[in-house]
């Protein structure tokens, strides 16, 4: 049976605090009603952890990290990137604005990031020349963005990634207005923008014809989308129906979802894997109180096995991590583990409650990774 492990995140936030740590920051100032300089990031978690040395290594930022994707060593490496890569100063006037200096374009490639969905709330924070710059630095970077382009066609089409022997991975992005996404930075046929998620009837047509053109035998397809809000654990019936449709009607394999600043629920739909948040990964809200009751300062490693024949689901495993310092921490097993282990079994009595109504379970594995067990009825309804 073949195989294929992908490595999926939530939200990497690499703008702000974390592009001021880095060997090669941007100009400090942000437009933010509160905050009017993003060093105060730096100060807020200084105070919270202690004195980070800067500048940082372009590896900094994924810490432990970097040993447990070594250890895996997944086919296919996706995030869903929440910073434009730009020294564009056409800042939007939306309250948060996020952006990563070119040139600290080593910490993604640090940690061999293949893919970016670009779909989301912050791919315009500094114009369409900010997004602009965002793409052709990726792409000289020899990293593959999805869900934004100079045009519709672009914004619309897929990543496509041979997996060697394995087959092929075909990755789509989505954003929903629902994550705060606004209309008019739908990519048009004469205006850069990003795959927007406007009608989901239309979207689905779209989705269904174009993975009809080019799913091959062994294909896995994954569509990621950002969507809903930053808090709360409930998913809306709209995105659990969209997601099922993705699955019954447009032969989706993974759907990969993200925007919550938590982790949320997870399903396994008729043998394929559906996450409905995963969470933030990479930020620089460690020092940020306020909304402690959902644990946003936890964040999970999510590594998803398929079957390459069927795109069912083989195993998920889950690595908890926890950001200090701006930098990842694994909780269990860390190096500095005072509190970590109760850290990652809260985080795992979350998935567990959250997951009750899909059926899906995790327990903690010898490794100290998360595993799933399936609920055979719910698997293969």
């Amino acid at each position: 049976m073949k195989v294929i492990t992908l490595f999926l995140t939530g939200d990497v936030m690499a703008g702000r605090g974390i592009d001021q740590i880095l060997a090669h920051p941007s100009l400090p100032e942000l437009h933010e009603p509160y905050v009017k300089n993003a060093t105060t990031y730096i100060e807020l978690a200084e105070e919270r952890h202690g004195p980070i040395l800067k500048p940082v290594s372009d590896d900094y930022i994924w810490g432990e990290a970097l040993s447990i994707l070594n250890k895996i060593h997944p086919d296919l490496r996706i995030i869903n990137l929440e910073t434009t890569i730009t020294t564009s100063n056409d800042w939007e006037e939306k309250g948060i604005n996020y952006r990563m200096h070119p040139k600290n374009i080593g910490c993604l490639t640090a940690a061999n990031i293949d893919c970016c969905v670009l779909a989301n709330n912050h791919s315009l924070d500094w114009g369409r020349a900010g997004l602009i710059e965002t793409l052709e630095t990726l792409s000289n970077a020899n990293i593959k963005a999805v869900g934004a382009g100079k045009t519709v066609v672009e914004a619309q089409a897929p990543a496509i990634f041979p997996i060697l022997n394995k087959g092929r991975v075909i990755v789509f992005s989505l954003g929903d207005p629902s994550s705060g996404i606004p209309k008019s930075w739908a990519a048009t046929w004469n205006q850069a923008g990003v795959n927007f998620l406007g009608n989901p009837t239309e979207m689905l047509e779209t989705l269904k014809m174009q993975i009809a053109k080019i799913k091959q035998p062994l294909d896995v397809v994954v569509v990621s989308i950002h969507w809903g809000g930053n808090w709360g654990y409930e998913i809306d019936h709209k995105e659990r129906s969209f997601a099922h449709e993705l699955i019954d009607k447009a032969s989706v394999d993974i759907v990969h979802g993200h925007s919550s600043h938590h982790v949320k629920g997870i399903e396994v739909y008729k043998g394929k894997l559906i996450l409905y948040g995963c969470g933030d990964l990479i930020n620089d809200y460690e020092g940020i109180g306020g909304y402690e009751q959902f644990r946003g300062d936890l964040g999970i490693l999510y590594f998803a096995t398929i079957e390459s024949e069927t795109g069912n689901l083989s195993s998920l495993k889950l690595v908890p991590v926890k950001l200090k310092k701006f930098q990842l921490q694994r909780l269990f097993g860390s190096a500095d583990n005072s509190d970590n282990d109760d850290d990652a079994l809260e985080l795992l009595e979350i998935l567990n409650r959250e997951g009750k109504e899909f059926g899906t379970q995790f327990v903690r594995a010898e490794d100290g990774f998360f595993e799933m067990r399936f609920m055979r009825a719910l698997y293969y309804q």
